[in-house]
C-alpha cells in the first residue's frame, strides 16, 4: 500500500502566490506572532483541498525529515485513498511554514488535518495508529481505500 501511495498522482499545490506580507495582522496565542489574514486564508484553502491534508517537509515521494517520512508511512499503512489526500511541502515557503505553526497553535511539522480539523503531528499520529484511534477515525470519515482501489 505504501508503494501504491508513492506511485499515486499526489497533488502538491504551492500556495506561496496567495500569501502577501503587506496585509493586516492578526495575533494568535502561539508565541504572539502575527498571522496575516492572507496567510490564514491560504492555509484555510489548503486545508480544504482534500479530506486528508498533510503539511510536511518534502514530498510524499521524497520526505525531507524522518517525522514526515513516518507520517506518510502511517497514512499508507492505514490505507488512505490517494485521491482523498493532499500534501504540501512547507520547505517551499517560509511564510507557510511559520504561519502554519501559528494557525494550528502546534509548534512542529508535519501536521495532519482530516475534514479541515487539526489532528496533530507525527507523535499524535503514531499514538493514534498504535491504539487504533486513527484507523477508526479515517474509516468513519470514509477516506480509506477499498481492496480493489488498493491494488491500483
Amino acid at each position: 500500500m505504501v508503494q501504491a501511495l508513492r506511485l499515486a498522482s499526489w497533488r502538491l499545490r504551492p500556495i506561496a502566490a496567495a500569501i502577501s506580507k503587506h496585509q493586516p495582522l492578526a495575533f494568535t496565542s502561539f508565541q504572539n506572532r502575527p498571522l496575516s489574514m492572507e496567510t490564514k486564508a491560504a492555509i484555510d484553502k489548503a486545508v480544504g483541498t482534500s479530506p486528508v491534508v498533510l503539511f510536511m517537509k518534502g514530498t510524499p515521494e521524497m520526505p525531507q525529515c524522518g517525522f514526515s517520512r513516518a507520517s506518510i508511512q502511517i497514512l499508507g499503512l492505514q490505507g488512505v485513498e490517494p485521491s482523498k489526500f493532499s500534501a504540501f511541502n512547507v520547505l517551499e515557503d517560509d511564510e507557510l511554514r511559520q504561519g502554519l505553526k501559528e494557525y494550528s497553535d502546534w509548534p512542529t511539522i508535519p501536521q495532519l488535518y482530516v475534514d479541515k480539523e487539526f489532528v496533530g503531528g507525527c507523535d499524535i499520529l503514531m499514538s493514534m495508529h498504535q491504539n487504533g484511534e486513527l484507523s477508526k477515525m479515517l474509516g468513519d470519515k470514509g477516506v480509506l481505500a477499498t481492496k480493489s482501489e488498493e491494488t491500483l
